[in-house]
């Protein structure tokens, strides 16, 4: 039976990534966090990778924050972030973001979706089009860790709603994330190109859950 959801809960509406780490002076916000839709692994050899837009002079990339949905009692250590030109490129960085989670809540599912927000010191990009990876998100228990989908909707920042792939199966949903930058006297890098969004079927309920298979999709 296919499920259909026709509203989020007062929760879920409540707890978007407007609010980033402190260091971020200028931030790009792909929207609020869904958390009942769908949501993509980051581990086990899977990753995800979405578009963003810097703006306003651009800056030096400082904080990042997006949403996880984790087995209950889950917690995410780090993840590994990349940024790009094209997706999963890593040409203008490539390190591993500590994190620190907040704002829980239970979905329909049964899983733990939580704010996973970190600092970091980054590449200075100028305005323009760049693309964000994360992958090997490290949890304690080696449970699977899913990005949550939130296609951009309710999104507000320039260039707003992202695109995004996965490595398995080429162009989904876009995530919940939020991305910032502080001032900068000088910007180094390039602004990549954005290509043209592409649809996606979706597939059944449930989660492949055999190791190297863990690819969430719920329906």
């Amino acid at each position: 039976m296919k499920l259909h959801i026709a509203s989020l809960s007062l929760l879920a509406l409540s707890l978007t990534l407007a609010a980033v780490p402190a260091m971020a002076q200028g931030s790009y916000n792909n929207g609020p966090v869904n958390g009942e839709s769908d949501a993509y692994t980051i581990n086990f050899g899977f990753s995800v990778s979405d578009s963003f837009q810097v703006s306003g002079g651009g800056g030096q990339l400082n904080a990042f924050a997006f949403y996880t949905w984790l087995s209950p009692g889950d917690s995410v250590s780090n993840v590994e972030f990349q940024v790009g030109n094209a997706p999963f490129g890593n040409t203008l960085f490539d390190g591993t973001i500590g994190l620190t989670q907040s704002n829980c809540f239970a979905n329909n599912f049964g899983f733990d979706v939580c704010k996973e927000s970190g600092n970091f010191s980054g590449p200075t990009l100028g305005n323009g089009n760049f693309w964000l990876t994360l992958q090997n998100a490290s949890v304690p228990s080696g449970d699977p860790t899913f990005w949550d989908v939130n296609s951009g909707a309710g999104c507000t920042s320039p260039g707003c709603p992202s695109i995004a792939q996965a490595n398995t199966v080429g162009s989904i949903p876009s995530e919940t994330f939020t991305v910032g930058w502080g001032s900068s006297s000088t910007t180094t890098s390039t602004s990549g190109t954005t290509p043209e969004p592409s649809s996606i079927l979706l597939f059944a309920s449930g989660v492949i859950g055999v190791a190297g298979m863990f690819r969430r999709r719920l329906l």
